[in-house]
């Protein structure tokens, strides 16, 4: 199932100029905060960050041909310290047990190493839009950092969209009192009106390509009202020995 949604995503991707240029100015928002050294994107997806980003190395739970490696991000098969970023795109909701991904971004990375996460964000404007029209579930109730015993008949795609907000802005604090290796460098909360007019991969675009820059450029006025308008948040995590 997860090979068949991703390929679709590919499809789209390939087919839908909006898209693409919607994720462009989000990949060259993320490409300024990483370290040089080995780069690696966990939950791949459709593979499009290599054409921003030459050189990272690409991995996804399921086998994909735009992938270099099939690897879980609770039990990353990297050495210790072998890494300077880990990248994660629109997947840390996806993943079961964050805190297992956590310890293991701690354990793989640097010092000085950085955990780049993309997610959705909960705002105002976009928590009943992701409640009540998203196909993945909100629970802004479940602690991400409690340990949940493994799901029978859990998919990849299974998701909370309520992860990074909760943990990463609502509880950061109890975040880095169980992660005291890791420190919040920068959030940022994006994605204001061009995002949810541009149908992402599910939906038809509300607006013309030609129209994507100047919103782009609109909305950078409009991240200080993020609390309120977001639909996305940008959060640097550096990691320190």
């Amino acid at each position: 199932m997860s090979q068949e949604v991703l390929r679709h995503h590919r499809a789209v991707w390939e087919q839908k100029p909006v898209l693409r240029q919607l994720y462009e100015d989000w990949y060259q928002a993320i490409v300024p905060w990483l370290v040089a050294g080995h780069t690696v994107e966990l939950g791949g997806g459709t593979g499009n960050l290599k054409e921003y980003l030459p050189g990272v190395y690409c991995t996804d739970v399921v086998a994909l041909p735009w992938s270099n490696l099939v690897a879980d991000a609770q039990r990353l098969p990297f050495r210790s310290e072998s890494l300077a970023n880990l990248v994660r795109f629109d997947c840390l909701h996806h993943i079961e047990n964050v805190a297992l991904f956590f310890d293991e971004a701690q354990r793989t990375l640097r010092d000085g190493g950085r955990i780049i996460v993309m997610d959705p964000y909960l705002s105002w404007i976009s928590w009943p839009i992701y409640r009540w029209l998203h196909a993945e579930p909100v629970d802004c109730e479940e602690d991400p950092l409690v340990l949940k015993s493994p799901k029978p008949g859990r998919q990849q795609f299974d998701a909370d969209q309520a992860v990074a907000t909760t943990l990463l802005e609502r509880n950061q604090s109890d975040f880095l009192a169980r992660f005291p290796g890791l420190s919040v460098l920068h959030i940022r909360r994006m994605a204001c009106v061009a995002y949810p007019l541009s149908g992402g991969f599910d939906h038809p675009s509300s607006i013309p390509q030609w129209l994507v820059a100047p919103l782009l450029r609109v909305e950078r006025h409009l991240e200080r009202l993020g609390r309120f308008l977001a639909f996305r948040m940008l959060v640097v995590i550096e990691c320190r020995k």
